[in-house]
């Protein structure tokens, strides 16, 4: 049985999609003001031009905590898609 698909709010998907237009919008003019340690330029950016303000989820879960980004997949996704042998590679160790 495949993990059902719990994505985070429709609301939230979009805002997310803001904050990274706005960072693509920004990055070379964060680019340059860094470059030339111009502090106070890029303070005066808005502030969801700061790639650190996008967020990890998981992919099945929508879950923010526990995110596993070589899988894009919250902890308790990946044990269970892990466990029922969806993902290739990977085998529960036994010792």
């Amino acid at each position: 049985m495949f993990l059902a698909l719990r994505m985070a709010k429709t609301s939230w998907l979009e805002k997310e999609k803001r904050k990274t237009a706005t960072v693509a919008k920004y990055a070379a003019l964060r680019a340059e003001l860094k470059a030339k340690g111009d502090y106070i330029g890029l303070s005066q950016l808005p502030r969801n031009a700061s790639p650190v303000r996008l967020s990890r989820r998981c992919l099945a879960s929508g879950r923010k905590r526990a995110y596993i980004s070589r899988f894009k997949l919250s902890r308790i996704a990946f044990r269970e898609l892990a466990s029922n042998g969806y993902i290739p590679g990977v085998t529960k160790s036994s010792w």
